[in-house]
This record gives structure tokens, C-alpha cells and sequence, in this order.
């Protein structure tokens, strides 16, 4: 296992708390191949909600007698250690961490790699990124919210990012932060005049962005005390785990200090925009 690409990582979870992981997928790829596969069913000390449970069916039954983050923890940081490892966006890495700070354990030291990213630039003409989108575009088996076959999955995306770019793995991990886009300036005027808009789960010079600056929205980078708006977009990459993510976090956050900050989805937006644009 020493001379491993990369590996790949995917978790599901039993409730909101990113903590409770319920399963873990590992899976280890080398000369464009599947080496090796590991999997567990996780018992995470915690509820299981009914919204979770729907998703990937894991229920409290299955998980009695199986082992806590605790007991695996060694051998997942044996597995991800120092190593390149792959994640469909940044929940997983997150999810891990989480679990490591509740449990008080070392954090996992490894060179993550968003397969989202590499996805969104070696197919910019898909519509999202999804996993289970690229799966059926890139003609993977793949089983949606099993950890397992989510790893798996994500591996060959990896892989085939690179044979349909011809950028290599250490091509990919250098680019791994790419060029801020430029944002669109917005235009005089229109009903989102005055607005400062902040996307969640699509880039600042997407579509969503110029459809914002078109109607005379600001779009910014960041959730700020200026922000007054944060959009979900669409093709955003967390699922049902949005509320997860730091920019969301970040607008409760000032949401709760008094500001007048704005949480919509893109389609909300749109509706809303386009109504308020039909003359009276």
C-alpha cells in the first residue's frame, strides 16, 4: 500500500451532525486501477434521523455491535495518512474532522483532492457534478449513498478526468486552487439593484452569477456585514448537507447578529426576480 496514487474516501452520516458518521468507504487506486477496498458500517453514538435513513437506508439495527469512529480511527488515518486522497467535495474531509475533534483524536493528515473540481473542469458542459450524474455520463456502476460504491465511484472519475484531459494526478493537486473568477460587473439597473450577492455551490462567473449581475445584483466572494443575499445554487455539491457548509454557517451567523441577510435558493431567486420584472 505504500506505492498507492491516491485514495478515496466517502462517509454517510446518521443524522445533521456531520460527526455521526454511519459508514465509511475506502477505496485505493494505482496505475489507474482499484487496488484495494475497505468498508464498514459504523456505530455512531448518536440519533438517526429519518431524513438520513430515507437517503441511504442505514438504520440503528444495522450498526448495533459495530464499531465506534474511536475503533477505527487508527485504521482509517493507516489508510488516508499522508496520503492523496480524494473526496466528492469537501463534506467528507469535513465529517472526518468533525468526528475527530468529538472523540478527541489526531486529525487525519492527508492531501485532499475535490473530485467535484476536477469534474466541473474536465466537464464544464454538464449541467451539475453530482456523483451519481457523472456516473451515468461516464458510464460507472455505482450504487448512490453507499459509502463503497460513492468512493468507488468518485475514484473513476478521477480517473477518467485524467484520460480525458491528459492532465496528470499531480497536475490536478497543483491546480487544486485554481484562479479566483472575476465576478460580472452588474448592470445599472434592475430589481436586484443594491443587492450584494453571495453564491453558495456555483462559481462567481457562472451562470447563476450572470443571471444575478444581469438584474443589477453585486455578486461577492464572501458572506460579509454588506451581504444581502446568499443564493443556493442548483448544481451546489453538499445535497442535503448544505447547511453544513462554512458559507451557510456563516450567513446564520450574521443572520442571527441582526443582519439583514437574505437565505434563498437559486430557483426562488429566479421566480422572484422574473415576477418582479413583469410590468404591472
Amino acid at each position: 500500500m505504500d506505492n498507492l496514487d491516491f485514495v478515496v474516501v466517502d462517509v454517510e452520516t446518521a443524522c445533521a451532525r456531520v460527526s455521526s458518521i454511519c459508514q465509511i468507504g475506502i477505496v485505493g487506486f494505482k496505475d489507474g486501477q482499484e487496488v484495494f477496498a475497505y468498508e464498514t458500517l459504523v456505530d455512531p453514538r448518536d440519533e438517526f434521523a429519518p431524513f438520513n435513513v430515507g437517503i441511504h437506508g442505514i438504520r440503528p439495527d444495522h450498526v448495533a455491535g459495530k464499531p465506534t469512529f474511536g475503533d477505527i480511527h487508527g485504521v482509517i488515518d493507516g489508510y488516508l495518512g499522508n496520503r492523496v486522497t480524494v473526496a466528492h467535495s469537501w463534506f467528507d474531509k469535513g465529517a472526518l474532522a468533525a468526528a475527530c475533534r468529538l472523540g478527541d483524536h489526531a486529525p487525519i493528515a492527508a492531501r485532499w483532492l475535490d473530485s467535484v473540481r476536477v469534474a466541473k473542469q474536465a466537464w464544464p458542459q454538464l449541467a451539475n457534478h453530482k456523483l451519481n450524474v457523472l456516473s451515468r455520463f461516464l458510464g460507472i456502476e455505482h450504487r448512490h449513498h453507499d459509502a463503497l460504491s460513492d468512493a468507488r465511484a468518485a475514484g473513476w472519475v478521477i480517473i477518467k478526468a485524467i484520460e480525458h484531459t491528459g492532465i496528470g494526478l499531480q497536475g490536478w493537486l497543483a491546480n487544486s486552487t485554481p484562479p479566483r473568477a472575476k465576478p460580472p460587473a452588474p448592470a445599472d439597473e434592475g430589481p436586484l439593484k443594491g443587492e450584494r450577492v453571495v453564491i453558495l455551490g456555483e462559481e462567481a462567473d457562472g451562470r447563476l452569477a450572470a443571471f444575478i449581475a444581469s438584474r443589477g445584483g453585486r455578486v461577492v466572494r464572501s458572506a460579509g456585514s454588506t451581504t444581502t443575499i446568499l443564493v443556493i445554487a442548483t448544481a451546489q455539491p453538499y445535497g442535503r448537507w448544505v447547511g453544513t457548509s462554512r458559507l451557510y454557517r456563516r450567513a446564520k451567523e450574521l443572520q442571527e447578529m441582526g443582519r439583514p441577510l437574505t437565505i434563498i435558493s437559486e430557483e426562488e431567486l429566479r421566480r422572484k426576480v422574473c415576477a418582479e420584472a413583469v410590468p404591472a
